[in-house]
């Protein structure tokens, strides 16, 4: 069944759970990870006695590291995955880093299991890191050039799902915190959960190809100069029957413009008495061509710098200052302090932020509002370290209270979320529609730039409280 524009329509949103499952998968390594400081600093930051106090054996800044290392080739494998679009197909690429993901997964699970030197499960950790985000950065940035190919409620749908991955997450480490089983069989479980959401993601992607609304689009890009040459072909047609846009009779002229091989056909006389230009185009394998990525760059920097500065300032603190906050209320609340007021909140209130842009997109593309609100989020870091964190050594605590720590990081998140999800959709529709997949991969690379810089910057802002 098609709509008005001969689109055929999206039964039962099938394409929209399937890019939602997408975004969701997308984050899952990363939010995973994250997640799980708890297990890793358990693991790694042992103790031991000496001379009758405990004492650290060593600071493995996990946070910090995983931070990095996961931004790292996050950034690196998004541009080389403009170069990689071009040469391995669509289908090996997504696929390919779905069953990488998965297969290094399975490796952390087993892991858990596995008793290991601490500087050996850090290395070995941390190459795991590296790896399952280097796919991931491959996935995300061919994930995002596919969604850019669809309609732009569709974008927002994806960055939801993305949204939703920290989520999921932080709500399958309560529940592993929760449990009655022993620490290794809670983290065994944890991280079978993202093995399967893989496993989902990956049948889902396999999926969409066969559905009619996304062969439509997806397949639109390479019908395009087609299409184009039959509107020539029906234009060239009803001159020869002397019928231009429903008028008879009409008198054709064709000139050359100004050497440029512009063909102008004119149509006269309108209803009006004037002329009407009945096409003007350049020819066809000029008019199709793809604008440079400088071209495109062009059009779209503002968003670009506006998704760089979001992310800059949100992985500047989080999570590796956010982490170390202490609650105020020490008990079995302690327990779950860090999942629910850092992990959980940040989490919910980043995705309600990217799935309220399909309803409300304020300020508009065009407003300088935009990027002063963007710019204006950098009063959250030092308002996040002033809050309760430990240990410190030069700032003050201003925020001891949990909840006061709680309304910073939902305000913190929601904006995160909310100025992500408008810049990443709003730069397809500043470019034309033969443009919008290579935006969609500018972008991409510009949003791991601000994820990098922001691990960057979290080591001295970490060193700073």
């Amino acid at each position: 069944m098609k709509g008005r524009t001969g689109a055929p329509q999206d039964r039962a949103c099938l394409v929209g759970i399937i890019f939602f499952i997408l975004g969701l998968g997308t984050l899952l390594p990363w939010n995973f990870f994250m997640t799980a400081s708890l297990y890793f600093q358990g693991r790694l930051n042992t103790t031991e006695w000496s001379n009758g106090t405990v004492v650290v054996r060593k600071e493995y800044y996990f946070n910090n590291w995983m931070t990095l290392l996961s931004q790292l080739p996050l950034l690196l494998f998004t541009l080389l995955n403009s170069f990689l679009y071009q040469r391995i197909s669509e289908a090996v690429r997504i696929a390919g880093s779905l069953v990488f993901i998965l297969l290094l997964f399975i490796l952390t699970a087993v892991l858990v299991k596995v008793p290991m030197e601490e500087d050996r499960f850090f290395s070995v950790t941390m190459a795991t890191i590296w790896f399952i985000n280097s796919f991931g950065a491959v996935l995300q940035g061919s994930l995002f050039g596919l969604v850019g190919l669809l309609p732009q409620k569709y974008s927002a749908i994806f960055m939801s799902g993305q949204g939703l991955a920290g989520t999921f997450a932080a709500i399958a480490m309560l529940l592993a915190i929760a449990s009655d089983a022993d620490s290794e069989s809670a983290a065994l479980g944890y991280f079978i959960t993202p093995c399967v959401g893989t496993l989902v993601t990956l049948f889902s992607y396999l999926v969409l190809p066969r559905l009619e609304f996304a062969q439509y689009y997806l397949n639109k890009s390479c019908k395009y100069e087609a299409d184009t040459t039959d509107e020539l072909l029906k234009g060239g047609s009803t001159v020869e029957n002397g019928k231009l846009n429903g008028h008879a009779n009409g008198s054709v002229t064709n000139s050359s413009a100004k050497g440029s091989g512009v063909a102008e056909t004119e149509v006269d006389p309108s209803p009006d008495g004037n002329k009407q230009a009945f096409l003007s185009l350049e020819p066809v394998e000029n008019q199709q061509a793809k604008a440079s990525v400088i071209e495109v760059f062009k059009k779209i920097w503002v968003m670009a710098f506006c998704v760089t500065f979001v992310f800059t300032v949100t992985l500047s603190v989080f999570p590796a200052v956010t982490v170390d906050v202490k609650t105020s209320f020490p008990g079995k609340w302690e327990r779950f302090f860090i999942s629910v007021c850092c992990f959980l909140i940040f989490n919910i209130n980043d995705w309600f932020g990217r799935t309220v842009t399909t309803l409300i997109r304020w300020p508009s593309k065009e407003s300088r509002l935009f990027p002063a609100l963007v710019v204006s989020r950098v009063v959250f870091i030092p308002l996040l370290m002033l809050c309760n964190v430990q240990s410190r050594s030069y700032l003050p605590v201003l925020f001891s209270h949990d909840a006061a720590f709680a309304i910073i990081m939902a305000l913190f998140s929601l904006s995160s979320g909310y100025f992500v999800c408008l810049s990443m959709s709003y730069a397809p529709q500043l470019v034309e529609q033969k443009d919008a997949e290579t935006a969609g991969a500018l972008m991409t690379f510009f949003l791991a730039l601000g994820l990098s810089i922001g691990a960057a910057l979290s080591f001295p802002l970490r060193t700073l409280v």
